[in-house]
């Protein structure tokens, strides 16, 4: 293989506007072309495909996009611009935009605080109390 693989996103006549709605919240983001049908774009240098499909399918929580943060203020960045505007949270780091993908933003410290058996237990049961991850309150489980 080539190239790299990446994901198609069906969307109901929105592609455009969720690219957009993307590239402004992740850094050295663009729209790279549209159809009008298909718009592909770049997050982060990651390529996306939007497909203006129709009502057919639906986002659900089956499948999720990550997004490893190093500090409070990260998580809080993408936390509010993924809900923004009739997005939902969720529990323990998971959230959907407003137009139904399921995100999970998740700090890079967590498989860290996972990894240590004196204070996992703990951690978990902290952050299942969470709907945004506050780090702090990690690290002091």
């Amino acid at each position: 293989m080539t190239k790299q693989m990446y994901p198609c996103l069906w969307f109901d006549g929105q592609a455009r506007a969720a690219a957009d709605f993307y590239c402004t919240i992740f850094p050295n983001s663009k729209i790279v072309s549209d159809s009008g049908m298909v718009v592909n774009f770049e997050l982060n240098g990651q390529l996306f495909m939007g497909l203006n499909g129709g009502d057919n399918f639906q986002f659900n929580e089956a499948v999720s996009f990550v997004i490893p943060c190093k500090d409070q203020e990260e998580i809080d960045h993408y936390w509010y611009k993924l809900i923004a505007d009739g997005g939902q949270e969720s529990q323990c780091g998971w959230c959907k935009d407003k137009f139904g993908l399921s995100w999970q933003v998740v700090p890079t410290l967590l498989g860290e605080l996972l990894s240590n058996p004196e204070n996992r237990q703990r951690v978990v049961q902290a952050f299942m109390k969470m709907k945004k991850f506050d780090i702090q309150a990690l690290q002091n489980a």
